[in-house]
């Protein structure tokens, strides 16, 4: 059964815990700002993303208090100075990171109160996290208040300056995801980690035309064994074997007498360690014998 909700007529804690518990993992803006007194803040945001790399743009989101409407000090930081430092989180700063957000009184360093280094920035005045694996130096081009309500967010619309990046998480030259250890925001006091056991890969068709699931035969399509994953997987092959190498590969692996069933077991298998050429020769000798 579905549950359909009208946001209209939710509460605005309940349409915050919905919406931020299911649009999740959020990286975290880890934003540091400083006020027209030179006084400097530090505090995390999880309504975050990049939008563009050329210009290099991100966005994020101080949304207002809702429990007494308050702006954060790091909008009010941004409207003064429009200047922003985005680090990077990762698991070794998380405890960190989380402490920053206690709503300290205006002018309070959250650097020192959770115990982050200041590291002087190149191009503007607030300063960066040392810690940070990443740290984005960036020009505030425009801040959209959309609304003056509990929970309102206000869009920082920033561009990229400046980019700082420790050279221990490289591997051959590239950034490597494994290395950085990265945590992202989930609903509630809920954090994940990006840790080996939870990433995985698929192969991207950005230069590739797969034949799509709906090319499938229909008895691999209604499949009770194969989930959609593995549809989608399947789905991504730009061709599919001929009948000779459909028949070389059976012979090779002695299944001329495997069932339908017993095929469509294995090519799942095939699927999961990423054999798709062999998963679907599995799969079209089953519906053709």
């Amino acid at each position: 059964m579905i549950k359909t909700l009208d946001p209209k007529t939710l509460s605005q804690p309940e349409l915050y815990s919905i919406m931020s518990t299911a649009i999740a993992p959020r990286p975290i803006c880890f934003a540091s700002t400083v006020d027209k007194e030179g006084n400097v803040n530090l505090s995390p945001f999880s309504f975050f993303n990049m939008f563009s790399s050329s210009p290099p743009v991100m966005i994020f989101s101080p949304a207002r208090s809702g429990r007494d409407n308050s702006l954060k000090h790091t909008h009010q930081n941004v409207v003064e100075v429009p200047q922003v430092v985005i680090n990077v989180v990762n698991h070794a700063m998380a405890e960190q990171m989380s402490l920053s957000s206690t709503a300290y009184d205006k002018g309070v360093n959250e650097f020192v109160k959770a115990g982050f280094t200041e590291v002087p920035s190149v191009k503007v005045k607030p300063p960066r996290v040392g810690e940070a694996p990443v740290s984005f130096e960036c020009t505030v081009l425009e801040v959209v208040e959309l609304a003056q309500t509990p929970g309102a967010g206000n869009l920082v619309i920033v561009q990229v300056d400046m980019i700082h990046v420790n050279d221990d998480y490289f591997t051959n030259g590239v950034l490597d995801t494994e290395k950085l250890d990265l945590v992202g925001r989930m609903g509630g006091n809920w954090y994940i980690r990006a840790i080996r056991e939870s990433l995985f890969e698929i192969p991207k068709p950005i230069r590739t035309h797969g034949i799509g699931v709906d090319a499938l035969p229909k008895g691999i399509r209604e499949s009770t064994v194969l989930t959609g994953n593995n549809l989608g997987r399947l789905g991504n092959l730009e061709r599919v074997p001929s009948t000779k190498e459909i028949k070389a590969i059976i012979e090779k692996e002695g299944l001329e007498k495997a069932s339908k069933s017993e095929l469509h077991t294995l090519a799942q298998q095939l699927l999961e360690v990423g054999d798709t050429e062999k998963a679907m020769a599995y799969l079209l000798f089953g519906e053709n014998n």
